[in-house]
């Protein structure tokens, strides 16, 4: 019995990649709590021939944490949407759950809380002087 020559998973894994997911930046479309999980949902978007890449989550970028910790799971934008509707299918993506928050969004809610906290404030300094 002989073993696979090395590389032979990764000229395995290219052949079932569809090309026409290949093209564009990489975007997050999932997020995993640890590795194993990020190579399960890697696998269900290989198998449908949707090239992924994973990346540890910021602020866990720690290599002794070797297989724990978050994960990003990024495709090609041109492979998004079937990303996401792969994952639906597998119930890993909530359909309300947007993939990405986009700090300008991040920055209105976040103006718009804390004007809301100063207009209780400065109410709340009226009343009571």
């Amino acid at each position: 019995m002989a073993s696979d020559p090395p590389g032979a998973e990764r000229g395995e894994a290219a052949r079932k990649i569809d090309r026409r997911y290949t093209e564009g930046e990489l975007v997050k479309v999932a997020y995993a709590r640890n590795q194993a999980e990020a190579e399960l949902i890697q696998g269900l978007l290989l198998q449908e021939g949707v090239p992924s890449v994973l990346r540890r989550t910021r602020g866990f970028d720690v290599p002794d944490m070797l297989a724990a910790g978050p994960r990003d799971v990024l495709v090609p934008r041109s492979g998004v949407a079937a990303a996401r509707e792969i994952l639906l299918k597998a119930a890993l993506l909530d359909d309300r759950q947007e993939a990405v928050t986009s700090p300008r969004t991040l920055a209105i809610w976040l103006g718009a809380a804390v004007a809301l906290v100063a207009v209780i404030a400065y109410i709340g300094t009226e009343l009571l002087s």
